[in-house]
């Protein structure tokens, strides 16, 4: 008989669905079939059921946090069951010492994670029966079917293994170390709090450090433009004065200068620049494209995503979620037109059908076995479901999955870009550009948001004459650079080689998969969140005081920046591919962890922290975590205003459920404590500069009115104060 043992329970009801069964306590039994004549057993893990074991397990003293027992090396890393699971493990064990059971399936998921949960969990059983492997990319009755009569051997993916097991190692020695040692050293500065430190989460905490001080250190400068509209023989449009190129102008007076003599004048056409582009359906999904599209639609984060993703692979509807490419076998391809008439079926999609092109199969664009890693592409299945059946958030990432495909059997779109120089009095010379689409090709079912954005132009041709009908001068100013969203964060962990100056090592991380896996970015983003570096505001990620403050800590360490995930892939991958061994990799990530310990505490006397990090900084909760420092009077009952986290709050709420509150950002800018005790000391804020509102920045202090006991903006720039309520 043979021991099935999957990654989670929904998977192994699965697996065991096409077969007669029935459920026991922790496993599933299933009686004898063509695939199993001697019938099986399918038990589970709950995801990782064995951990890595605390340090004071290896040794007693490391349970203190002190420099003094820094660095941590284990001799041999021992993994243990976590205690909300053993329970399961038990049944596990059971079943893998029954003597009736004589080949173990390894049936985890299909890639380093899975190879290393369900070896885990077989090492600590002491299991020493065979071994194969069950190695799939969707969970449909055929794959499923199929993946039993094809089994693999288990030498065939235990490299993938010894990758997974090398890299929970190094990072426990780096994560476990490197955070200690931050944590005591910023502890001295001041800092009370865990500082944690990884080596995927700090060089992605890093970047989304780097972008929100660009942010808050911009500068905007004014510019203006000068827009004419012209009538052509009755048609209209809108041109932007250009000189040498460019069409801002950094002084007003110029800018009126260049209206006022444009004003009513005559216009001819001079000429007329016509691009046709053509543009390619988009690649098939793999995970990352998936969230940072799902992010970009529906605001989901990638997490959700994730989450949403993997019900639907359960359910068999879509194939392996976690995978990293974007391209399919030519075997795969040529399931695609049983796929596509099952969908042609469905009310949503039938307006797509019959397809321009039946078949992709011959296609390289999307049909590439060097490209295809573990897993293809993220595709439909021929399972398909009711999609009337499905949640909201499983309909709207379906529906993704599935146009892609159907996209990728449609022609390209072609669009035409014109370019029309206007001069106005023949010397004035005014930009328009254009856009008209010729052939609509795919986008008739991704309908993608256009970039650019262009204007519908009507037809010109050189030489028509008008007049200028009126003319206008628009005032703007430069832009701070955008914060990430949560799907263009997960697109930069994916890019992070384009951060990286050596060019050696951008090939690498590019080749690699950038920071972090397909499987272990949304969980990053998580952490981050869950660990106060980060705050996700609208969909808008801002980096905390917190994460300023580790990252000025680091500085220049490789450990903030992604060279160091760059050679760890590289080796990580000679690892899977038998080309490394862990034991030399795991040296040189002791050898790193040393030289981080010694630089670190060298480089902390010179450590410089701004007043405005020191202001903003808010303890994680913590045993022993001092009162709350008052910063001023509440309007409202008398009691004090104190930083509440989040926000500023009056400390009587308990007591008398006062309501007083006064955000921790406003549009964009971190209101300082400093800032709230002159606001409540004195009645306004200092001179604030940055507010971004609709994509326009503007300078204001704060004020409190007292009558309305409401924060208000104070615009003291224009001739009469200008004043807007924001808060309460």
């Amino acid at each position: 008989m043979k021991l099935i043992i999957a990654e989670k329970p929904d998977q192994g009801s699965t697996l065991a669905s096409i077969f007669k069964h029935k459920k026991q306590n922790g496993f599933i039994e299933i009686f004898s079939n063509d695939v199993f004549p001697e019938g099986a057993y399918i038990t589970w893990a709950i995801g990782h059921i064995c951990q890595l074991v605390s340090p004071e397990k290896y040794q007693q003293g490391w349970k203190k946090w002190s420099l003094d027992h820094l660095p941590m090396i284990p001799e041999q890393f021992e993994y243990e069951v976590t205690k909300d699971k053993a329970k399961q493990f038990a049944v596990i064990k059971k079943l893998v010492s029954d003597p009736r059971v004589t080949e173990i399936i390894h049936a985890g998921d299909a890639g380093r994670e899975g190879e290393l949960i369900i070896r885990n969990i077989l090492r600590l059983t002491k299991c020493h029966k065979p071994m194969k492997r069950l190695w799939i990319s969707s969970l449909t009755a055929n794959s499923i079917r199929e993946g039993f009569q094809k089994l693999l051997d288990e030498q065939q993916t235990r490299s993938l293994y010894f990758e997974a097991y090398t890299r929970a190692c190094a990072d426990w020695v780096v994560g476990m170390n490197a955070s200690r040692l931050y944590s005591l050293l910023l502890q001295k500065q001041g800092f009370s709090d865990v500082f944690s430190v990884g080596r995927v989460q700090t060089p992605t905490l890093a970047l989304i450090v780097k972008r929100e001080l660009e942010i808050e250190n911009f500068k905007s400068d004014p510019f203006w433009e000068v827009l004419a509209h012209f009538i052509m023989d009755g048609k209209k449009y809108t041109g932007k004065w250009q000189n040498d190129g460019e069409t801002r102008v950094n002084k007003k007076e110029l800018a009126d200068k260049v209206a006022a003599f444009c004003k009513g004048k005559p216009a001819e056409v001079s000429e007329v620049q016509s691009e046709r582009k053509e543009f390619l359906p988009p690649l098939l999904y793999n995970l990352s494209a998936l969230q940072a599209e799902a992010n970009k639609r529906f605001k989901f984060s990638p997490k959700k995503t994730l989450d949403v993703m993997q019900k639907l692979y359960q359910k068999g509807n879509v194939s392996y979620p976690r995978s990293d490419s974007r391209y399919v076998t030519k075997e795969e391809a040529n399931t695609f037109p049983d796929i596509l008439n099952k969908l042609s079926h469905i009310k949503d999609y039938e307006s797509f059908f019959p397809l321009p092109i039946t078949s992709i199969s011959e296609n390289k664009r999307y049909v590439n076995e060097k490209k295809v890693t573990d897993h293809y592409a993220i595709i439909p299945t021929e399972q398909i479901p009711n999609v009337e059946r499905l949640t909201p958030d499983e309909k709207k990432i379906y529906d993704l999955v599935v146009t892609s495909l159907i996209a990728a059997h449609y022609n390209k779109a072609i669009a035409e870009y014109t370019t029309v120089t206007t001069l106005v009095d023949g010397r004035a010379a005014f930009i328009s550009k254009g856009k008209v689409q010729i052939e609509e090709g795919w986008r008739k079912v991704l309908k993608p948001k256009d970039n650019d954005d262009e204007p519908a132009l009507p037809k010109l041709t050189e030489g028509e004459q008008g007049k200028t009908d009126k003319v206008e001068v628009k005032e703007s100013k430069t832009q701070p650079p955008k914060r990430y969203t949560e799907g263009q964060l997960i697109t930069l962990m994916k890019t992070a080689g384009k951060h990286i100056d050596d060019k050696e090592l951008e090939k690498i991380l590019t080749k690699t998969e950038g920071l972090g896996t397909e499987a272990t970015r949304a969980g990053i983003i998580t952490m981050l969140k869950d660990r106060l570096y980060i705050e996700v505001n609208k969909n808008l990620v801002y980096a905390t005081a917190k994460a300023k403050i580790l990252i000025e800590a680091i500085g220049k360490e490789i450990l903030a920046s992604p060279e160091m995930t760059a050679k760890w892939e590289q080796k990580l991958k000679e690892i899977s591919e038998g080309s490394a061994a862990p034991k030399h990799f795991m040296e040189q990530t002791k050898k790193m962890v040393f030289h981080l310990f010694t630089s670190s505490i060298d480089q902390a006397a010179n450590w410089s922290f701004s007043d405005e990090m020191r202001e903003n900084f808010a303890p994680g909760k913590q045993k022993g975590r001092k009162q709350s420092t008052k910063l001023g009077t509440c309007k409202k009952c008398e009691g004090s205003v104190v930083d509440k986290g989040s926000f500023y709050g009056c400390s009587n709420y308990q007591k008398n459920h006062c309501d007083f509150t006064i955000s921790k950002k406003i549009l964009g800018k971190n209101i300082t404590q400093k800032n709230i005790k002159l606001l409540l000391s004195e009645g306004k804020t200092e001179l604030i500069e940055g507010f971004v509102n609709k994509e326009k920045t503007f300078n204001a202090r704060l004020y409190l009115d007292e009558s309305e006991k409401r924060v208000k903006f104070l615009f003291e720039q224009k001739p009469q104060n200008k004043e807007v309520f924001i808060d309460k």
